[in-house]
């Protein structure tokens, strides 16, 4: 962007700082419950990328809430496919920034066989 005004060469310390800080957080976690975290998404059914995803999403909330992660799989694996895609979709929502969001409709069936009898 070309202007005449002065530079602010404090803003883009700010900005340069901010994002220099935000990737600095290392987190790690055991190699046995990564494995064991996107093999239960790929059993389900899961894309190896989203797998992987939802497991670091996962891993990262369970340290959060100071939970076990296999007691976590264990709560999860009870929950029908569509009822664990909600579950997970709520976790990410909660885990990521608020101006998007994942979430899927469930369409109700409609009646078409009664919006055809009435008459207008």
């Amino acid at each position: 962007m070309i202007t005449n005004l002065p530079l602010d060469t404090t803003k883009e310390i700010e900005i340069k700082q901010f994002f220099d800080r935000y990737y600095q957080t290392e987190v790690t976690f055991p190699a046995g419950e990564i494995d064991a975290v996107v093999g239960f998404f790929q059993r389900r059914d899961f894309d190896i990328t989203s797998a992987r995803t939802t497991a670091i999403v996962l891993l990262n909330q369970a340290r959060l809430d100071n939970v076990n992660v296999f007691e976590l799989l264990d709560t999860l694996k009870s929950f029908p496919a569509l009822q664990l895609n909600q579950i997970v979709a709520q976790v990410i929502n909660a885990y990521r920034q608020k101006t998007s969001l994942i979430g899927f409709r469930i369409a109700v069936p409609e009646n078409t066989y009664e919006i055809r009898n009435v008459l207008v």
